[in-house]
């Protein structure tokens, strides 16, 4: 479903290098703040005047992995050149992957969208390692497909041989560094998202200082993103999250009261509405989830959203119409695009918050 028919986003939008190449920091980036229907303008650095004391961040912890690896099909030399994102581990060891086809006129490490399969199929990784494709993540689908992995340690694996995932609307191939945020953490298991979830990025420990100590609050939670659907627009399947108790208490209390509960990424949204029961209460959780937030299943505890810009075919549009409105949604983007901000994971940003006066903005 396409929530934005109407919206036309020109393709030198898009954000092609990070903003620390752009400009004078990760921070330097522009920040459109939706209240309802009402649309401001603002830097990225002026988000503590966007928000008040009591408030709480919901922000994703997960590390971002270097996901893809360069591999060739079939079991003997010579095969078809393979690029391989590593997308999500299964319960069972086995591991969802993209198989994709390198492109040869990028200079880099862009891709181009191929079927998968067919059940054992074998390709072959660096460091004489293999895997080997059981059956579609999905019944009826070819883009993931479920694999066995010769080698573990798949996280070492991937460190050791590994790099970012990039799509081809970026310049050039970026160091592992410029795909983490200021809140990553590494996971006990080298657990980690294929995906960096980007609205944290353009945080720094300068500004989340600052935060703090306008009375904001930062609540932890994670959830390893899985490898987007950059041409389909496929809706999101199953990812592992956890929320953790002390988070879970927080944004109860806070909710409890007046502060407000703004998740930075569709990523926090979607773990914290998981765990989130019929009554809005918030309890400790972990897993799997396969939910899906659209207007007509609503939000339960999220108030509002700091997030990117997402193209009008992105099934997170939906998540987005469903905390603010399709209205207020219309709008902002229809601004964004007026504005020439800058889209996708290195580009501007987004906050989404209930219609109020607006204190202290400029147009």
């Amino acid at each position: 479903m396409n929530v934005l028919p109407a919206l036309r986003v020109p393709e030198e939008l898009s954000a092609r290098v990070p903003a620390e190449q752009r400009g004078s920091g990760r921070d330097d980036v522009r920040l459109l703040v939706s209240r309802g229907t009402g649309v401001t303008h603002h830097a990225f650095r002026e988000l503590p005047g966007q928000l008040r004391a009591g408030d709480v961040l919901v922000v994703n912890t997960s590390a971002t992995l270097p996901a893809a690896v360069s591999g060739r099909l079939g079991p003997e030399p010579g095969g078809e050149p393979i690029v391989v994102h590593f997308s999500t581990r299964g319960d069972d060891g086995r591991w969802a992957v993209e198989l994709r086809s390198p492109r040869r006129d990028s200079g880099g490490g862009t891709t181009l969208p191929r079927a998968g399969g067919p059940a054992g199929a074998v390709v072959r990784l660096p460091g004489g390692e293999h895997l080997v494709l059981d059956e579609p993540l999905a019944p009826g689908g070819s883009r993931l497909w479920w694999a066995r992995v010769s080698y573990a340690d798949v996280p070492r694996l991937l460190s050791r041989h590994g790099r970012p995932i990039r799509y081809g609307y970026t310049d050039r191939d970026q160091p592992l560094s410029a795909y983490q945020t200021v809140f990553a953490r590494p996971s006990p298991d080298g657990a980690g998202s294929a995906e960096m979830p980007s609205a944290g990025r353009p945080f720094t420990a300068r500004l989340v200082a600052e935060l703090r100590s306008r009375g904001v609050r930062f609540a932890p939670i994670t959830l390893h993103t899985g490898v987007a659907s950059a041409e389909a627009h496929e809706p999101p399947y199953p990812e592992r999250f956890e929320v953790p108790r002390s988070t879970a208490l927080l944004v109860n209390a806070v909710t409890a009261g007046e502060g407000r509960i703004i998740a930075v990424g569709t990523t926090a949204v979607r773990a914290l509405e998981s765990a989130a029961g019929q009554d809005g209460v918030v309890r400790a959780a972990t897993g799997w989830t396969d939910l899906v937030i659209t207007p007509r299943r609503g939000v339960r505890v999220v108030d509002g959203l700091l997030t990117g810009l997402h193209e009008p075919e992105a099934s997170h549009l939906l998540m987005l119409a469903a905390i603010a409105g399709r209205a207020a949604l219309t709008r902002g983007y229809e601004e964004a695009v007026r504005g020439l901000y800058l889209w996708h994971e290195f580009g501007d940003v987004h906050l989404l918050l209930p219609a109020e006066t607006v204190h202290g903005s400029h147009c």
